[in-house]
């Protein structure tokens, strides 16, 4: 484009009857040459860029966290406008390379180009047999009646909010049960916050709730739950979060500190309740006391993560400055339950109990990262507290609330999971063979509450099948095709990818790399894995399995560890493997050798891919299990074994191993190891104008013992994070981030210097992401627009310059729209280069028409350093007599209007004597 620094031009200027059909036609980066997808633009008001898509209709507020990305890099985490279509994120001084930009959420794409993520072929694998059916089955109502009854109290305030969080809570209950009964709390995830009753899709993310408006009781979500688990003697409450849904938006951790000092407050006041009966609310007075040694904890996708949270600040208390919840703590977490969660901190609490919920069908969630969860906790602490992936086959996000669920909703709801009509999903479309009914699904995610409840409160050993990965199942969940996998509990040993292990006949590789040679799976994989679910950088270490791929039977991949383990006291192995979704027949014979180099094989296994598609997190591994009697009777010394491998007996095919275990039944007592926290802060300072000053990004950290973390340096011109190693013990201050900040007087954006930690060995990670913020301090440079040729001979250039007054540190970047002609004949869109118009504005000169209809509206690039730069319109010359002609622009703001201490400028264009 010469001289133009053209970097957008936006067909459809919102006037008085155009606003809502605005959309932007071409965007274009620095160098000129790249367009941005339709929908793309960048904004910039006093200065401060944005960069901002529109999508093509409202995006409901969902648990998912919505991402911009360039090249699969992270480049943040957008604000959405009031109007639910409009997603803004503050660009700093990223690099303005904004190449295949997409949207996403949970690794599901938001933008034009979702469809094809879509795509997924006319068939999805068999749906996996129905299991051995378990001894007892959990989702059968108990014997008592129930008593319901809600309790509203006067609101919370917590850091950071602005506006006061509800304390209203759904209770449910054992009618005339004796005793004190464990206590099970349940919060919803992020959800739209007011409807208009009598719409069918008015609904908003305010709080509190505007005039005409009312709140959408997710809270009452659950009562099919409750009333099961109260049937059953346990006492319930459901509490509401829409204060803190209205709010997260612009917290680090997207609100998990704020829902577990919620959770801890409402935990508080049963704990009050308990000891003074008298000042309960009425529907807790009619219940039976609550046990507050033997809580669970029941957490539904943000929810998930703000459960786990909670859990993790009852045993190793957040800082003060951080948390809504000082007071003492007066119960004990003894298991969670997380439906569909988000885990954007990957930070599960390895010394609590838990039972992950992955909807094979998840259409918010859908990368499943709530994998974490058990995946995380490997040799973090002791591993004996149990940690099971439930995967449930044909189930979505929302259905397990039955306020997120049409037809039973009072609020507007919909089907999270949503498909291309014209190429419907063969696995999650409603009606497809493998999809779930709303009823269905909510009452095989209830059976599956009742177990965690059953075997964490009331110690029932007879459930733990249903969720070790044993290969059991509950009648109450049929027609559910339910599958499990599970770290810790009685398992040991620990044949894991990581910490130095040698891998031969296979390739060991790793869960987060851009480089599709080192990947575990290709970024070109119709589907993903939720085990390889991304984090806060484009490369992890630590993160690893066993990939292995045969076109012929009979070579062993062996895995060696960095020293011998023991599976000695084990009954079997146990491993997770999984293959790619709709395949069948993949069989290996599993071997062991010990340090005196003896082998047996302990027996075959055989695996069948999940049902899946192009969109769905099916790539899951599934438990596989081989008694180690073979090993025994051929005198191999199990405590010290020293590889294991997998020799395909299929003819060809491909796996992944995920890691193996010694494995034997029974749940064993847990007990939490004192380990140390790690939390990150943020510090904002400003640049100052000379010298150089280095700040240091705050890290406390607090707790009992010392413990490992790596964290993870994301510099804010790389886009690779750098990561060490640390070894973390409260008052050490091991953790030491230094940034230099030099000061200047050139204007510039602020920066941020960030770091993510996550736990290793011996610690825990509560808020994991902060660093140093660079505030700019001095003054947006005056921009104005000058003529320099506005006055020329149809085909000679006119010319207008953008001046500064002061040369800026970063980009500028300045608008300038053409506006209609008031006197005499305007210039036509084929009285202009046809290439400029096409690039300035998307638009063709035919059919012509006055320029100023194509709405053109130009962003004019002014280069850091630079004083300014030419607006040049190319001319072109006809054979036809035409009279005088103009055109005139003006510098505007964001939206297209003229400023108005700014002069409108008139271009003239002479007729070719």
């Amino acid at each position: 484009m010469t001289a133009v620094a053209v970097l957008a031009a936006l067909a459809g200027l919102p006037g008085p009857a155009q606003a809502e059909q605005s959309q932007p036609l071409g965007l274009f980066d620095t160098t000129h040459e790249n367009p941005l997808p339709p929908g793309w633009r960048i904004d910039g008001e006093a200065g401060a860029r944005e960069l901002v898509w529109r999508a093509p209709k409202s995006v409901p507020m969902g648990d998912a966290r919505v991402e911009f990305r360039a090249e699969d890099r992270l480049l943040g985490v957008p604000r959405q406008a009031r109007d639910g279509r409009t997603f803004r994120l503050a660009l700093g001084e990223r690099p303005v390379q904004l190449t295949d930009l997409q949207v996403t959420a949970a690794g599901r794409r938001l933008d034009a180009t979702a469809d094809d993520t879509r795509r997924s072929g006319s068939r999805v694998g068999r749906i996996p047999a129905p299991a051995p059916t378990n001894g007892v089955d959990p989702g059968k109502p108990g014997s008592y009646r129930t008593v319901t009854g809600e309790y509203d109290l006067a609101p919370v305030r917590l850091p950071g909010y602005a506006a006061p969080v509800e304390m209203t809570a759904e209770v449910v209950a054992p009618k005339g049960a004796t005793g004190s009964r464990p206590l099970a709390l349940f919060l919803h995830g992020r959800h739209d916050t007011c409807y208009k009753p009598g719409s069918e899709d008015d609904v908003t993310g305010d709080w509190p709730c505007a005039v005409g408006y009312k709140p959408i009781p997710s809270y009452r979500g659950y009562l099919r739950d409750q009333r099961l688990l109260a049937s059953q003697g346990y006492v319930t409450v459901s509490i509401s979060a829409n204060g803190i849904n209205a709010q997260d938006l612009e917290t680090e951790d997207a609100g998990a500190q704020a829902r577990s000092s919620l959770v801890r407050q409402h935990l508080a006041r049963w704990a009050d309740w308990t000891a003074r009966r008298s000042s309960a609310p009425a529907v807790v007075r009619k219940a039976p006391k609550a046990d507050l040694s033997r809580v669970l904890l029941v957490g539904h996708s943000r929810g998930g993560e703000g459960v786990n949270r909670a859990a993790l600040d009852s045993l190793y208390p957040p800082p003060p400055a951080e948390d809504g919840y000082r007071g003492p703590v007066r119960w004990k977490v003894r298991g969670t339950v997380l439906i569909a969660p988000t885990i954007f901190g990957q930070n599960p609490v390895a010394d609590v109990p838990s039972v992950t919920l992955l909807p094979g069908c998840d259409g918010d969630v859908s990368d499943l990262q709530g994998e974490a969860f058990v995946d995380g906790t490997r040799g973090i602490s002791r591993g004996t507290a149990l940690h099971s992936a439930v995967y449930m086959v044909g189930a979505n996000h929302n259905y397990f609330n039955s306020e997120w669920t049409p037809g039973e909703a009072v609020a507007p709801a919909s089907d999270d999971f949503r498909t291309d009509p014209d190429q419907p999903d063969p696995g999650c479309t409603p009606g497809a063979a493998a999809r779930l009914t709303a009823a269905q699904q909510h009452k095989a995610g209830a059976t599956y509450i009742s177990a965690a409840a059953r075997l964490f409160l009331a110690g029932d050993d007879r459930v733990r099948p249903l969720l070790d990965g044993s290969g059991k199942r509950a009648p109450s969940a049929d027609p559910a095709r339910v599958l499990t996998h599970a770290v810790g509990g009685r398992r040991s040993g620990g044949f894991l990818p990581d910490g130095g292990a040698k891998v031969t006949g296979a390739r060991l590789c790793s869960a987060i790399d851009p480089d599709p040679a080192v990947a575990c799976l290709s970024p070109e994989t119709l589907g993903s894995s939720p085990h390889f679910a991304s984090w806060e950088t484009q490369q992890e270490t630590g993160r690893s399995a066993v990939d292995l791929k045969w076109s012929a039977p009979g070579r062993a991949a062996r895995i060696t560890p960095a020293k011998p383990l023991s599976l000695h006291g084990s009954q079997k192995l146990a491993l997770r493997v999984f293959v790619p979704p709709n395949t069948t027949g993949t069989k290996f014979d599993v071997s062991v050798t010990d340090s005196r180099n003896r082998t047996a094989t302990l027996g075959r296994v055989a695996v069948a891919g999940l049902p899946g598609s192009a969109a769905t997190a099916s790539y899951w591994a599934q438990e596989l299990r081989v008694p180690l009697s073979a090993a025994t009777r051929a005198g191999l010394d199990l405590k010290h074994v020293k590889s294991l491998a997998l020799t395909p007996r299929s003819p060809s095919g491909r796996a992944w191993m995920m890691d193996a275990w010694g494995w034997s039944p029974g749940t064993p007592a847990v007990k939490a190891t004192a380990l140390a926290r790690v939390d990150v802060g943020r510090t904002i300072v400003k640049e100052g104008d000379s010298g150089t000053r280095t700040y240091r990004i705050p890290v406390e950290v607090s707790g009992h013992g010392s413990g490992q973390v790596r964290v993870y340096v994301l510099a804010p011109d790389s886009d690779r994070a750098e990561n060490r190693l640390v070894t973390v013990r409260p008052g050490s201050g091991a953790v030491d981030i230094p940034v230099e900040v030099k000061g200047d007087t050139a204007y510039g954006d602020d920066v941020d210097h960030d770091i993510a930690v996550k736990a290793v060995r011996g610690a825990v990670v509560g808020k994991y992401r902060g660093g140093l913020t660079v505030g700019n301090d001095d003054p947006e440079p005056v921009i104005t627009l000058s003529p320099i040729a506005d006055r020329v001979t149809e085909g000679e250039t006119l010319t207008w310059r953008l001046s500064v007054d002061t040369p800026a540190a970063v980009d500028l970047y300045e608008p300038v729209r053409v506006l209609p002609v008031t006197e005499g004949a305007g210039l036509s869109t084929k009285d202009v280069d046809p290439k400029w118009l096409e690039e300035s504005s998307g638009d063709v000169p035919d059919p012509e028409r006055p320029l100023s209809d194509t709405h053109l509206w130009v962003w004019v690039t002014i280069p850091a350093r630079s004083t300014g730069v030419d607006f040049v319109v190319p001319t072109v010359q006809d054979q036809v007599a035409e009279p005088t002609e103009s055109m005139r622009l003006a510098l505007t703001d964001r939206h297209a209007e003229p400023l108005p201490d700014r002069p409108v400028l008139t271009g003239t264009v002479l007729d070719k004597p």
